[in-house]
C-alpha cells in the first residue's frame, strides 16, 4: 500500500512546500553548519515567495508529496531552469530540489519523486536532468548514482560562513 500521494503543487501550496524545505534541510544540515546559518539560509532560499513564483513560472514544476492519512505534506521536488556552474543548453532543466521528510524515508517516496520528475522533464521537452548535492552526503550521492546520473562538475557556495562543496551530476533523458 502507498502511505503518499504526489500532486503538481500551486501557489496554494507554497507554504507547505516551504515547510517540508525548511525541515528537511535542518534535518539534514544539523550538526555540520551552524544553527542561525540554517535558519537565514532556509528563509533566503526556501520562502513560501519563492516556492509560489516556482509554482506560478511555466518553466518550473514543483510536486508535491502528501501523507495518504490526512494529507500533511512529506516531501517535494522542484525543477525549473538551471543554475549551474557547467555549460547548459535548451534541453536541460535542473532538479533544484528533492527532498523527503525522515518519517518518509525509505518507503520508496524517494524512488517516486524521481520518477515523477524524469516523467515531468520528458513532457517538459528535455534531454537532460542536472542536480547539484552536497559532496558530504553519501546516502543522496548512491541514490542519484543507483538512478543514472553521473558527475558533471563542482559547485561551492556560502551557508552563512561555512563554504559548502557540492557535486553536480547530470543524467541523459
Amino acid at each position: 500500500m502507498t502511505d503518499w500521494r504526489l500532486r503538481r503543487a500551486s501557489q496554494r501550496d507554497a507554504p507547505a512546500v516551504a515547510l517540508v524545505a525548511g525541515a528537511s534541510f535542518l534535518a539534514t544540515f544539523a550538526g555540520i553548519l551552524d544553527g542561525a546559518d540554517i535558519v537565514a539560509h532556509v528563509a533566503k532560499n526556501s520562502s513560501v515567495d519563492r516556492f509560489a513564483h516556482w509554482a506560478d513560472d511555466p518553466a518550473s514544476i514543483v510536486t508535491i508529496a502528501e501523507h495518504a492519512e490526512g494529507g500533511a505534506p512529506i516531501g517535494y521536488t522542484l525543477l525549473t531552469t538551471p543554475d549551474l556552474p557547467i555549460e547548459t543548453g535548451e534541453g536541460d532543466t535542473e532538479l533544484r530540489r528533492i527532498y523527503t521528510l525522515p518519517l518518509a524515508q525509505g518507503i520508496g517516496l524517494g524512488q517516486a519523486l524521481m520518477t515523477q520528475a524524469i516523467a515531468d522533464a520528458r513532457t517538459m521537452g528535455k534531454t537532460r536532468l542536472l542536480l547539484g548535492v552536497y559532496a558530504g552526503n553519501t546516502r543522496a550521492r548512491g541514490f542519484y548514482e543507483r538512478q543514472g546520473f553521473t558527475i558533471a562538475g563542482k559547485r561551492q557556495y556560502l551557508v552563512g560562513s561555512t563554504l559548502c562543496d557540492d557535486l553536480i551530476y547530470a543524467r541523459n533523458l
